[in-house]
């Protein structure tokens, strides 16, 4: 069951997050690879993608926010556009965008950053935003400090989380065709919250680098390997890496209040689309083809309409005709 783990270190100005997507995780593919026009992603970019949804559900846990949380990486490489999005509820979707060949052992390099143009936006799209309010976002290249390029999507984002928050923070993060899992460690602010929701977080910055207790317990974290995440489940991993430490643990989000697969897309919304085309342009459509056939670029759901299901749309939606009655 995919499931979010909340924990602090007690009496320590540090807390943790450990994400696990499992049935969530294997919906998004398992949709991706029943798209014909599509099929399934490519390895290296699957494992990508993955990497980014547990990175993003970790991020949504770990900020109090009303609203979607949105990770997008725009390329300059085979891989134009990758996003994922979760809602409040930790509903999520993913997609991807891929242009010409990958090799089978690309790097996040060679995926998005060929020129070292590639860039990572992280935005905040509140629920009550009124109209004309633009959501906040922030965006980070993906090189370090001296241009060198990163070829770890945790670096790229620990290197925004330093630059937005002035928050220590450390990223484990992993994925396969079966889950999608992360870790997050990251150093308390002394005072109010970080600025990931547009709020200054400057106080922070005479602290980075800092805490001798954030330091050893990252450094505990990063030690963790690629096949313990994916294999470990949440109580044998947090004391292997932490058995010294005195963790509090809060319940974990499971089940519907934990992260589950959510797209908006539907039969019920093609339809009203097909119906917005209209009768003759939904009929030349049939002309050509046996099935109007449209594709969810989100989840790549596809959804198939013949001509009976057309003209069925067309019959129960038409104007019905008014009934004059006759006064006595």
């Amino acid at each position: 069951m995919s499931e979010i783990h909340k924990f602090l270190f007690d009496g320590l100005p540090v807390r943790g997050v450990l994400v696990r997507l499992n049935e969530a995780w294997r919906e998004v593919l398992r949709r991706r690879a029943a798209n014909t026009s599509h099929g399934a992603y490519p390895l290296p970019l699957q494992n990508l993608l993955g990497e980014m949804t547990a990175a993003a559900v970790l991020m949504q846990s770990n900020i109090k926010f009303d609203g979607a949380l949105v990770l997008q990486v725009f390329g300059d490489g085979p891989v134009k556009l990758a996003v994922v999005e979760v809602q409040p509820g930790f509903g999520l979707r993913a997609t991807a965008t891929v242009s010409g060949e990958l090799p089978e052992a690309a790097t996040l390099s060679q995926m998005v950053n060929v020129h070292n143009a590639g860039r990572c936006a992280i935005t905040l799209d509140a629920s009550t935003r009124q109209p004309g309010q633009q959501p906040y976002q922030g965006v980070v290249p993906r090189f370090g400090d001296q241009h060198e390029k990163l070829d770890k999507f945790s670096d790229v984002l620990q290197h925004y989380m330093l630059q937005s928050e002035q928050l220590d923070t450390t990223l484990v993060l992993a994925a396969d065709d079966q889950q999608a899992c992360g870790l997050l460690i990251q150093r308390l602010p002394l005072q109010g919250a970080g600025n990931l929701a547009g709020t200054s977080a400057r106080a922070n910055e005479d602290e980075i680098g800092q805490s001798e207790d954030y330091r050893r317990i990252a450094l505990l974290a990063a030690s963790l390997k690629r096949e313990e995440l994916l294999t470990l489940d949440a109580d044998v991993l947090l004391h292997r890496l932490f058995w010294q430490e005195q963790l509090l643990r809060f319940a974990p989000l499971q089940g519907a209040a934990g992260p589950h697969f959510s797209c908006t897309c539907s039969r019920e919304r093609v339809a009203k689309m097909i119906l917005g085309l209209g009768a003759e342009e939904a009929a030349s459509v049939l002309q050509e083809r046996p099935e109007v056939e449209v594709g969810c670029d989100f989840c790549g759901a596809q959804y198939r309409f013949d001509a009976v299901d057309v003209a069925q749309l067309f019959r129960q939606n038409a104007p019905q005709p008014s009934q004059s009655g006759t006064l006595q």
